[in-house]
């Protein structure tokens, strides 16, 4: 008897995933369509299925494949139970809040997905294509406590970043938590000004640009953790140069366009960083060669 198509299997598994996370999915979706916290979520799905569609040859059965399949068969038990134990916890009733809820059910839905793929297609080529695998989890929304800690984090460091900016360019500053002083003007930080969004989407960038163009783990890490404190302080020259425009060309910079809309500057600013850094480690790999072979010709 043949052996169901693996293609076949991972799309009924799929679909059926959709019938019971039907409606947590559109209610994610509709976050990431009306909160700009969430607003990533919408590129992860189709930048996995490219990433894994430029890694197709890594699907066709190879050595080993029966027992890369039975090795995967384990490890999809073990996620389709963890996945249907998240899905009937979210709908107990029992927890807190809508948030943690939903946050608990996208968690089984991308268990339920990962251990579909892996049931169909085996251990091997689950373990090479991990890193698409593993970027879905990036549709999981964050809690809203989770997230203000956040905010939180991203609001008192970009102060402390623009404090920083003030005094390297000789302006009197004062900070006190979120807000800075300087002569003529009061700067608070606040929620909207913590560019979680921008934030949020240099480091999924950073992440998909490091797995495409960098090979060593090591420096993949390194790349996604300059992407970190770079959000940080691209908003607070975010903040910096607004200040300093608005007291010193026009007033009307603190609340007009380059206020609200100018933030895409600043991102192309850190984006360019980020890509210097990651062709600077690609150079370096590049660099790294086996010691030359001398060959002594024989008398």
């Amino acid at each position: 008897m043949n052996r169901i198509s693996p293609y076949w299997l991972l799309a009924v598994l799929c679909a059926f995933s959709l019938l019971l996370w039907w409606n947590p999915l559109l209610t994610t979706f509709s976050w990431a369509i009306h909160g700009s916290e969430y607003s990533q979520i919408l590129v992860i799905l189709p930048v996995s299925i490219a990433l894994i569609y430029l890694q197709r040859a890594t699907l066709r059965p190879g050595i080993a494949w029966e027992r890369s399949l039975k090795i995967g068969r384990v490890v999809a038990t073990i996620l389709f139970t963890a996945a249907v134990a998240l899905f009937i916890t979210s709908r107990s009733g029992r927890l807190a809040g809508e948030d943690i809820s939903l946050t608990l059910s996208m968690t089984g839905l991308v268990l339920w997905w990962l251990a579909s793929f892996l049931l169909a297609f085996g251990w091997k080529a689950s373990h090479k294509l991990l890193f698409p695998l593993c970027f879905l989890f990036w549709m999981v929304p964050w809690t809203h406590s989770f997230l203000d800690s956040v905010i939180t984090c991203l609001q008192q460091y970009s102060a402390s970043g623009t404090r920083i900016f003030f005094q390297a360019a000789s302006v009197p500053v004062l900070q006190q938590g979120v807000t800075l002083s300087i002569p003529g003007l009061a700067i608070e930080v606040a929620k909207e000004c913590s560019s979680i969004r921008s934030s949020l989407a240099l480091l999924v960038t950073t992440m998909l640009l490091a797995h495409l163009t960098l090979r060593s783990h090591w420096n993949q890490l390194w790349l996604v953790l300059i992407a970190i404190p770079l959000s940080v302080a691209k908003n607070a020259l975010r903040i910096f140069t607004l200040a300093m425009l608005g007291i010193h060309v026009d007033r009307g910079f603190l609340t007009g366009r380059l206020h609200h809309d100018g933030g895409f500057v600043f991102f192309a600013i850190a984006l360019a960083v980020i890509f210097l850094m990651a062709k600077f480690l690609q150079q370096m790999e590049t660099r790294i060669k086996k010691p030359d072979t001398v060959r002594v010709a024989a008398s």
